[in-house]
């Protein structure tokens, strides 16, 4: 059995979901954030809040990404319903080499609200 290469899930936690609330209020996306750290992510998948991916009004937002994979970044998000879609997801990006998922191997919420897909820093230009 080949060991699966380290990856990243990075989640904003500065994300309202297009909400008004106040400056103190407890964001959805750092709720989104502290529900997935009482998840069970596949060893190797490292979990990191960040402060913003600028895309405040479209749900809250994750990266994925790993050296000599694709950066995927996911929106639309909500902070309770998605956890096992988000989950599942990113346990099937980290089981890549390459981080290309098979369409039909992505959770639907991955297919429907990719907000970019980001090629490899290693990537030979065409």
């Amino acid at each position: 059995m080949t060991e699966t290469a380290p990856a990243e899930l990075l989640v904003c936690v500065k994300c309202r979901r297009g909400l008004e609330m106040p400056q103190d209020a407890r964001r959805p996306g750092a709720a989104l954030y502290q529900g997935l750290q009482a998840c069970d992510l596949p060893e190797g998948l490292t979990l990191t809040p960040v402060e913003c991916l600028q895309n405040c009004d479209a749900g809250c937002t994750v990266a994925l990404r790993g050296a000599g994979r694709w950066t995927y970044v996911y929106g639309n998000l909500h902070e309770t319903s998605d956890l096992d879609v988000l989950v599942d997801g990113a346990a099937r990006y980290h089981a890549t080499a390459d981080g290309l998922i098979p369409w039909r191997e992505r959770p639907e919420h991955f297919r429907k609200n990719c907000v970019a897909r980001i090629p490899p820093l290693e990537t030979e230009h065409v």
